[in-house]
């Protein structure tokens, strides 16, 4: 979601849906913005304000998918299969609800992040995007 306008749109599907977790990362995401003095990658009012862009979007263009029942059983299963994985759930909960909400609708999960979902293949169907340049992120000093 946070990255969408700048991938090729050939990537994405014609129809869109985002996940109530999502939608809660991205209400997080204005309030985690590291001070300048702390980081050197982006000017964190600048940050602050494109974070606050993309989360506004978000909630005017989509009805996000609920976080259901049905959501918290296929997490378990998804629990079950990060641990096989030899992965360790509890620093990935937010993926892991997303992917049950993908799980428990039957829909693919696009994301520039595949390796997030390392493991659940076998659950779901991962679509690798691919991760663009962000022009407003600062090259990492050396």
């Amino acid at each position: 979601m946070i990255l969408r306008r700048w991938i090729d749109p050939a990537e994405l599907p014609d129809e869109m849906a985002i996940s109530a977790i999502t939608l809660a990362e991205l209400s997080a995401g204005p309030y985690q913005i590291r001070c300048n003095d702390e980081q050197d990658r982006y000017d964190e009012h600048a940050e602050r304000a494109r974070r606050l862009e993309v989360l506004q979007r978000a909630e005017s263009e989509f009805d996000p998918v609920p976080f259901s029942a049905e959501a918290a059983r296929a997490f378990g299963r998804v629990t079950a299969a990060v641990i096989a994985a030899g992965r360790q759930p509890k620093r990935r909960t937010a993926d892991m609800m997303i992917a049950a909400t993908a799980v428990a609708e039957h829909l693919p999960l696009f994301t520039t992040n595949p390796d997030n979902f390392t493991g659940l293949g076998g659950l779901m169907h991962i679509i690798a995007v691919t991760r663009p340049t962000v022009p407003h992120e600062r090259p990492a000093i050396q």
